[in-house]
């Protein structure tokens, strides 16, 4: 079993910024990626990286804002969101051990989550 840890949600005004950090016990593939989930809403796709050539994909709501990286290790992500917006605001998971059999942003493909980081963007 592996371990995902999330932290670094807060309490931001519109146009600031935050970093989420993940850390998983141990390595749990090539690729994670970065979930969220607002209020009432389906969890989505955020962004995502693989160690192997560092491809990063984001979804289009968040490019140019954005920025997913990777340690050497494999075993920690980070999310640097900068001029972040109300519509922002959703719960943020991290995802490891991509089967690599269908999209990026299928939350269904991930073996292991985390439990969430709250980030909240107020006007």
């Amino acid at each position: 079993q592996v371990h995902v840890v999330e932290s670094g949600g807060d309490l931001v005004q519109a146009g600031g910024s935050l970093r989420l950090s993940c850390g998983a016990s141990r390595y749990a593939g090539a690729c994670m990626a970065w979930f969220r989930q607002p209020p009432g809403k389906e969890r989505e796709g955020v962004a995502f990286i693989c160690i192997v050539d560092g491809t990063a994909k984001y979804a289009d709501s968040v490019k140019d804002r954005f920025t997913i990286s990777r340690d050497n290790t494999g075993n920690t992500i980070n999310l640097q969101m900068n001029k972040l917006k109300p519509e922002d605001t959703a719960l943020y998971y991290c995802a490891a051990g991509f089967r690599g059999d269908g999209s990026w942003s299928d939350h269904r493909l991930y073996n292991f989550w985390g439990q969430g980081t709250q980030v909240t963007v107020s006007l």
